[in-house]
């Protein structure tokens, strides 16, 4: 009976430990050039990210920056703080995966893949088609 228990109790740890480790992408982090904040959220099961700070929010007229460059011209009109930049990451194996990322510098979506660095540090790494032909950044947990 005591064997039982500590099999079940062994059990609920491992259950625990693992949806921690699943929301630990959760809350604002800071990009690779310290630019901006961007705040990951889950939605339905997945994890999104979006511009919650930036540096510089306003072009030099005070009007809010832009996301001029965006190839679908009915949203290049939008404002780059609170945009949408992350979408669709799904957590297995340890890593957040099958999501894309944007870059509103250049107007492009990449394939994404996100994997923890310790509990304040991750590797967001873009990339087309395969995880070896991209760029990988080191965004760190804003406090």
């Amino acid at each position: 009976m005591k064997k039982r228990y500590t099999i079940i109790f062994l059990l609920f740890l491992s259950i625990n430990a693992f949806s921690q480790n699943r929301d630990q992408i959760i809350g604002k982090w800071i990009n690779a050039s310290g630019e901006a904040h961007i705040q990951i959220y889950p939605n339905s099961g997945k994890y999104f990210g979006k511009i919650a700070w930036l540096k510089v929010p306003n072009n030099p007229d005070g009007k809010p920056r832009l996301d001029k460059n965006n190839p679908n011209t009915s949203l290049s009109q939008n404002p780059i703080l609170g945009l949408l930049i992350l979408k669709d990451f799904v957590f297995s194996d340890d890593i957040w995966q099958g999501g894309s990322i944007y870059d509103p510098k250049t107007g492009k979506t990449y394939s994404c893949k996100i994997s923890p660095q310790g509990p304040d540090k991750i590797n967001v790494r873009g990339f087309v088609g395969f995880s070896m032909l991209g760029r990988t950044e080191s965004w760190t947990r804003a406090k």
